[in-house]
């Protein structure tokens, strides 16, 4: 793809890319045509002449006009499988501007990667904040290429980041937002080299297993010396130096060697062939990362770890190898035993592997942590660019502190926004509100914004300030009959384990409670809503929580040493419809819409406060 200038409107960006890899591929499609034809007339030529030699017509000097009639096939051949490789590359290119104008719009949610693997129903918030599953966070940035990629952006988004870590996430991913070519192609390269997702882990196992020719090593001298005296025995052999037979003995003494070291010679073939997975050709998704110029800290440091002082880059380290592994996967040709047996091929083709691993083993984590790192940061940049309405949050180095202006959820296509405050540790908004008028959403899209925002990426605010913290939820509890655990239960688990992680993080988390403990009745409920909450806020955290419970709202007037503050949501009638406008006012709210919707949906209850005729 040719290089193209930053466009402020992605729409513009992906349908000119995508066009330009139609135009491209279309062009590709006209010479692979000619290309067949070709070769199909190279064929028809080397047919038609081989016909008439046999039937006598053309004399025996023909065949040579057959022999280049087959060897401009073979050419052919050759030249046509390169056009059909880069036309997988430009169909690569249109699929992947086609998912970025799908992210633009509804269209992301039809991902079929959606990090389920990773989500966990005892984590403290991915559950509840629709991090990983159908219409996550995860299916949204994920344009990883490696399954090592796909697990580091999912780390970023499970755990906060320290504040320099996040700065620098920041900053790296803002110079990466622009570079679509480069990004792209990081995917169009790793996705050329294998159909599912490369797990470098197989890869980095063998390279780390250290040798497993130990015990064979005394072979290695023989592999060397033995096929030169060998041949040197058939040769003295054919002139009559020697006895004719003097050849099978150096032939005995090589099958013998061959023999010895067949077990642990496939041990060692097997180990690799398990752990190369497609990795022989990693050599130019290296080679790109390396030929990029970037002047952030991070970007620089981590091309820099994929290139020793005074060693070449990683991707000639590939290329060596790739060279290296053809060498045992001719072990495929049925030639093989002969020229094992012949040559000591296996013994020499192997020793070459263990010593490339024995230089370069301990570096290969190494290389694949900082590709995953840049795959990682290249999801976060992919967001930036994708939606330029984001902002960089600010990161304040106390806390806990969360305050946002013009706040919407990231997930939504078109959310409402709202300012949210909670301006130092001891904080609580205490949230009613109707049914549906958005009190739940509100406290998600404050979730979900500070999880990006801890992972180093935008988020949809107009401005976001907030500190290091943890993020707490209980919004989605489920009981389970296969654990035998009621709901209630369920609710108290999970309370517990969201005061216990905020007395470990000292107070610096962000709670956020939905509508807690509605599984026992009214009156306990309000009792221990009022403790739950005083607990969490005597630890030093702030947050939210939601409540139909309008008796709470009093803890606004009874905290001493915190600060309650009410927030309300609210509805109202147009020509008999509910009509709501999601945003959040001050002070409690002071209507109820739950029988209106019982009727709205067709259930026949009476209004207590209807006039009886």
């Amino acid at each position: 793809m040719s290089a193209n200038a930053p466009s402020p409107n992605p729409h513009h960006t992906y349908t000119e890319r995508r066009a330009a890899a139609e135009a491209e591929l279309a062009a590709l499609d006209r010479v692979s045509a000619r290309y067949a034809n070709l070769r199909t007339l190279a064929f028809l030529v080397a047919a038609v002449v081989s016909g008439l030699i046999v039937t006598g017509r053309l004399p025996k000097t023909w065949w040579w006009g057959t022999v280049a009639a087959v060897v401009v096939y073979g050419l052919l051949a050759v030249l046509h499988h390169q056009i059909f490789r880069r036309e997988a590359r430009q169909r690569l290119y249109v699929t992947l501007n086609e998912r970025g104008l799908a992210r633009l719009g509804h269209g992301w949610h039809e991902f079929t990667e959606r990090g389920e693997r990773f989500a966990s129903p005892a984590h403290l918030y991915t559950p509840d904040l629709d991090v990983f599953g159908q219409g996550s966070l995860f299916q949204l940035l994920n344009e990883t290429a490696t399954r090592a990629g796909e697990e580091r952006l999912a780390a970023w988004l499970s755990a906060p980041a320290p504040v320099d870590v996040v700065q620098a996430r920041q900053g790296a991913a803002r110079e990466l937002a622009p570079l679509v070519d480069f990004r792209q192609d990081l995917c169009v390269e790793a996705r050329t080299v294998a159909k599912e997702k490369a797990d470098p882990s197989l890869f980095i196992q063998w390279s780390e297993a250290g040798p497993a020719l130990d015990s064979i090593r005394w072979s290695l001298p023989l592999a060397i010396i033995l096929p030169p005296v060998t041949l040197t025995l058939f040769i003295l052999g054919e002139v009559g130096v020697l006895p004719g037979a003097s050849v099978w003995a150096g032939l005995a003494a090589q099958l013998a060697v061959a023999v010895a070291t067949r077990r642990t010679l496939r041990k060692m073939d097997e180990g690799v062939e398990k752990g190369e997975q497609g990795f022989v050709r990693y050599a130019p998704i290296f080679e790109r990362v390396e030929g990029q110029r970037f002047e952030h800290p991070l970007l620089r440091q981590l091309q820099s770890g994929l290139q020793q002082q005074g060693e070449p880059p990683v991707s000639k380290h590939f290329q060596r190898f790739s060279r290296l592994f053809s060498l045992i996967e001719f072990k495929r040709h049925q030639f093989h035993p002969l020229v094992h047996w012949l040559t000591l091929w296996d013994i020499h083709a192997l020793f070459a592997l263990e010593r490339w691993r024995a230089k370069h083993g301990t570096q290969v984590r190494h290389w694949f942590e900082a590709l995953a790192e840049m795959e990682a940061l290249s999801c976060v940049a992919g967001l930036a660019h994708d939606r330029p309405a984001f902002a960089w949050p600010t990161l304040e180095a106390t806390g806990p502190l969360v305050e946002a202006k013009v706040m919407g959820h990231p997930l939504l296509d078109a959310p409402v926004p709202n300012d949210v405050s909670l301006p130092g540790p001891r904080q609580a908004l205490l949230i009613t509100g109707s049914n549906m008028s958005g009190k739940t959403t509100l406290m998600r899209a404050l979730g979900t914004n500070a999880v990006l925002a801890l992972a180093g990426a935008p988020v949809s605010a107009a401005s976001f300030r907030l500190s290091p913290l943890h993020v707490l939820t209980s919004m989605r509890v489920k009981d389970s009959l296969e654990r035998g655990v009621s709901y209630f239960y369920a609710e108290v688990q999970r309370i517990k384990a969201v005061l216990d992680a905020a007395r470990a993080a000292n107070g610096q988390a962000l709670f956020l409670l939905d509508e807690i403990l509605l599984g026992t009745n009214t009156r306990e409920r309000q009792l221990a809503s009022r403790e739950v909450l005083r607990l969490l806020l005597s630890t030093g955290a702030s947050g939210a929580v939601t409540t139909h419970d309008l008796s709470l709202t009093s803890l606004a007037e009874e905290t001493r040493d915190a600060h309650v503050r009410n927030v309300h949501f609210r509805d109202h009638l147009e020509a008999g419809e509910m009509v709501f406008d999601y945003k959040l006012r001050e002070g409690v709210v002071d209507t109820t819409n739950a029988l209106r919707v019982l009727r709205l949906a067709g259930v026949p209850v009476d209004d207590p406060e209807a006039p009886v005729s």
